[in-house]
């Protein structure tokens, strides 16, 4: 497994990011972890330390597509692995690429998101699995990682990163997901239920490869899902009566149609 590059953690509580400070004191409400798009791309830990938006945009996907590969090794559900995806985008949100192993720090989101939501993987095979997905180009690192030594040095690594991470989240583990909303609203609907609860729930899927979930509310992202899904599969959504569909999620078709330009970017 890649070395970890610790940044200095005695600063966690305080990055400055745009206008807020991050603090252990903000609300209960999730609300310190949203941002405009401006300010996660100028205020970037790692643009401090040069690396660009093209190649964070990059290490952002990179982290994305191991989690994801990580969790359907281990068997967790989808749900979980959204959790440890969003953990990452939070973690380098406040921390720089630069002084930490992106690949390490996701292998600890993993391993936390497990016991958040309540699927838990031993330690034991989430170092295994991520040290496999990692060096997978030697043949010889499945056989290498099951040596004592070598096993002892990746759990004391990721035991190290986990301290950093959970520092660097203030400890705030509170995750809530579009998944739910999404599916709630659609079961109302009369028209293409399973095309459109599916088309939907692969969107929000995509969008967890970009910052999106740092931008806007769950609820608010499962909107945007849903209007594009319906545009997608050309499917009507109910538009009449006391309340229209997108009352729902409270917004409006103009912030829908914004939205759905940050599902491509």
């Amino acid at each position: 497994m890649a070395g970890l590059l610790l940044g200095d953690v005695s600063h966690q509580g305080a990055h400055q990011v745009g206008s807020q400070r991050y603090s252990e004191e903000k609300p209960e409400d999730g609300s310190r972890w949203y941002f405009s798009r401006k300010e996660i791309e100028e205020n970037s830990p790692s643009k401090g330390d040069g690396i660009d938006l093209k190649k964070e945009t990059y290490l952002r996907k990179s982290y994305c597509t191991f989690l994801q590969d990580l969790g359907m090794r281990l068997k967790v559900p989808q749900v979980t692995i959204a959790t440890a995806i969003i953990f990452c985008h939070r973690f380098f949100l406040r921390q720089s690429h630069a002084k930490n192993d992106r690949r390490t720090i996701a292998t600890v989101c993993m391993f936390l998101a497990g016991k958040v939501e309540e699927t838990p993987r031993p330690l034991k095979d989430v170092i295994l699995v991520s040290y496999e997905i990692i060096n997978k180009k030697d043949p010889t690192a499945v056989q290498r990682i099951k040596q004592k030594e070598v096993y002892e040095q990746q759990k004391e690594l990721i035991l190290l990163a986990e301290r950093v991470v959970l520092a660097t989240l203030a400890f705030d583990l509170n995750v809530h997901h579009p998944y739910k909303p999404l599916v709630e609203a659609i079961k109302k609907f009369k028209v293409a239920q399973n095309a459109l609860a599916q088309v939907a729930w692969n969107f929000v899927n995509d969008g967890l490869r970009t910052s999106l979930c740092l931008q806007f509310k769950p609820h608010h992202i499962a909107a945007g899902a849903i209007f594009l899904a319906a545009k997608f599969l050309k499917v009507k959504l109910p538009s009449d009566g006391e309340k229209v569909w997108w009352q729902e999620f409270d917004v409006t078709p103009r912030q829908l149609e914004g939205w759905c330009l940050f599902f491509r970017y």
